[in-house]
């Protein structure tokens, strides 16, 4: 390289020899100019114009060191060019790499998305003997069949529901007189076990949820359906609904109407499938800015906007001719149903029927003043007593949800960790003396999780997939390390947490568990929820107050990057055992994560819950196995004993805390009892 930079300069016009003189004249040469050019001058900051040097009429004894001085300098600055070239092109090969990485990334979550796209619109058995359950509830409404007949096509759909799906598959496109003829000529099986069960509430995943009662309704129903029983929601029809949500949503072409303070007002009545389970959404004409607003609950109208909901799921279920064997109210929001069907429906053709309440708890309860319940066609003098609605605090108002323990069949409290006790003693809020008196109508059953969704062994959004033999789940950590920037290592302890709520307790408790686990060389991620207002500032505030590298804060709460932080960590912090919301500790047992408690000396949680037999399965093997563990003796135990550690992890892998498990059989046991009443 530099023998051609030579011959492109000057020495080679003007030789060099040991004579100073032309040969042809014997005179004194001309100055001589050694010129030395580089491709690249500007590249490592050096002069822009060719080097030049003079020789001069200088003996050809002074021109050798001058020249030898030049090719060095010229060959010094040859290889910082080289150097410069070599550290370009691998600073472009690391660039192509990362392109390279982006693109199959991309490309990857591309896939993920269609896999995604194509589970929820492919309509499953259910899904189609639903959406057909909900013609038939139209061929009522329009008068094209009674309630008799209509009674038997649901049976018929539920007992038939493989080859009735695959029958009907093509069919559902036909109008209902259509429809009507081909279901008239199915072939009719002997009627099978099962329950027909009407949800009357407020919330469903994903179409509206708030809280810990969106996800209740939607796991339950798809596990009492697995199980072979007919299962309906009614909701409002919120402006806000995620009608991404449903699938074949349609208006029904009928008139309905139902009453409220006094008088008949007209709904629009629109059905759908969300999640393979048939829902209704009524939506009134003349309130119709009760559902119109933004929000689902807070406002000023609470009770009038959701009595009136309560009065007209009644109504459109007489009118549809329905008979179902359990009527399933949520909360107080449509507890009033329990003193409207025994005070005024029972006997419009539900004699067979029963009420069942669930509470996700008895925090929020709704006094209102007596003479307010005339507007749903209730009497409020003869509710404003002692043993009826009567609020225990307040004796001058009436309490909601007071109406719906005292006029249900059966009460189930959800709760992962207390019993029936100490829910009456502890956190009943006023209401222990109407607990005590129908104390043996309470059942306490555990929240569960879709582990059709959460599971390690086919998750979609895993880069592997594993089992309770682990391989795997080392690669998942990894790929979590390297989304997030962290150190990428296996061997590291990986901490996860992902909250609905943190009080500023919990916080400042968060704090020092991470201070002291981050001197060991742990690894911390967070995500909020995004579902508590101030939560995820709280966490950034945090994140900028401890600085750790190790840390890392995510405060959008990522369905898909959720499933990788319970896959690659060790073990996640949980405020509580009994949350029921995100049900953090279930999914963190079933992907192989330790659940510890962020204060497990907390008397709300830990090892203080009693003991006894009426405690849920869940409760004693958490208590058992996990509760009283510190964050600190988890990592020694993971870190000095992995043999015990893996132990544990795969006895918590292969427990069945999901919806189909104790919660589902113990909702069955409870819809038994009252049917046998």
């Amino acid at each position: 390289m530099i023998t051609e930079m030579l011959s492109s300069s000057s020495i080679g016009k003007t030789p060099l020899s040991r004579s100073n003189f032309s040969p042809s004249n014997g005179k004194p040469s001309r100055a001589s100019f050694i010129c030395c050019v580089r491709k690249n001058a500007e590249s490592n900051g050096s002069s822009s114009g060719p080097l030049q040097l003079e020789l001069g009429n200088q003996s050809s004894d002074e021109n050798v060191p001058q020249m030898r001085s030049a090719i060095r300098k010229l060959f010094r600055e040859a290889q910082q060019n080289i150097l410069y070239l070599n550290k370009q092109r691998i600073l472009a090969m690391e660039e192509l790499d990362r392109v390279k990485r982006e693109k199959r990334s991309l490309l990857d979550r591309i896939e993920q998305l269609e896999r995604i796209k194509l589970m929820y619109t492919r309509k499953d058995k259910f899904s189609l003997s639903a959406e057909l359950l909900l013609r038939i509830d139209s061929m009522v409404l329009t008068s094209l069949i009674g309630s008799k007949e209509a009674s038997e096509f649901r049976w018929l759909v539920m007992d038939s529901i493989g080859s009735i799906a695959d029958y009907f598959s093509e069919k559902m496109h036909k109008q209902d007189t259509e429809l009507l003829v081909e279901l008239r000529h199915f072939p009719r099986k002997s009627r099978k076990s099962g329950y027909h069960i009407i949800h009357i509430c407020t919330e469903m995943a994903p179409v509206v949820s708030v809280g810990s009662l969106a996800p209740y309704v939607t796991g339950l129903s798809r596990a009492l359906q697995r199980k072979g029983n007919l299962v309906e929601v009614i909701l409002p029809k919120y402006a806000s609904l995620n009608l991404n949500e449903v699938h074949g949503l349609r208006e029904v072409e009928a008139e309905f109407h139902s009453y409220f303070n006094g008088q008949l007002h007209g709904n629009r009545i629109w059905t759908g499938v969300v999640c393979g389970i048939g829902v209704t959404f009524i939506e009134p004409l003349y309130y119709s800015a009760f559902f119109g607003c933004e929000n689902i609950y807070g406002y000023s109208n609470d009770f009038e906007r959701f009595t009136y909901f309560s009065r007209a799921s009644l109504d459109y279920i007489v009118k549809a001719g329905k008979q179902p064997d359990v009527l399933h109210i949520h909360n107080w929001e449509t507890s009033i149903v329990g003193p409207l069907f025994w005070d005024v429906f029972v006997n419009q053709g539900l004699g067979g029927t029963r009420i069942m309440l669930t509470c996700q708890s008895f925090e929020s309860q709704c006094v209102e003043q007596p003479e307010k319940l005339a507007l749903c066609g209730l009497d409020p003098y003869g509710l404003h007593c002692s043993d009826r609605l009567q609020d225990n605090t307040k004796s001058h108002l009436v309490n909601v949800l007071k109406a719906g323990v005292v006029y249900s069949n059966n009460v189930i409290i959800m709760s992962s960790m207390q019993t029936k006790g100490q829910i009456i003693h502890a956190t009943s809020h006023g209401l222990e003396p109407t607990l005590t008196i129908h104390k043996d109508k309470l059942v306490v059953a555990p929240p569960g999780f879709d582990s059709s969704a959460w599971d390690p062994s086919v998750d979609m959004f895993l880069p592997q997939n594993y089992s309770a033999d682990l391989k795997g789940k080392s690669v998942c950590k990894v790929s979590l390390q390297q989304h997030l920037g962290l150190q990428e290592k296996a061997s590291i302890v990986l901490v996860g947490c992902i909250f609905s709520d943190i009080s500023d307790i919990e916080l400042e408790n968060l704090k020092t568990l991470i201070w002291m686990a981050s001197r060991r060389g742990v690894q911390f991620v967070f995500m909020g929820s995004g579902q508590t207002p101030g939560l995820n500032s709280a966490l950034e505030y945090f994140e900028e107050e401890l600085k750790d590298e190790n840390m890392r804060f995510l405060n959008k709460y990522d369905e898909s990057l959720a499933h990788l932080v319970l896959a690659g960590s060790d073990i996640m912090l949980c405020p509580s055992f009994d949350g029921t919301v995100l049900q953090i500790p279930l999914k963190a047992m079933r992907y192989g994560a330790m659940p510890i408690l962020l204060d497990f000396t907390d008397s709300k949680y830990g090892h203080s819950v009693d003991r006894d037999l009426e405690g849920t399965e869940f409760s004693r093997y958490i208590n058992d196995t996990f509760s009283n563990m510190p964050l600190n003796q988890a990592i020694d135990e993971l870190k000095n004993n992995p043999s015990k550690w893996d132990k544990k992890i795969v006895d918590a892998m292969t427990k069945d805390f999901s919806w189909d498990a104790k919660c589902c059989d113990i909702h069955i046991s409870a819809y038994t009892a009252i049917k046998n009443l």
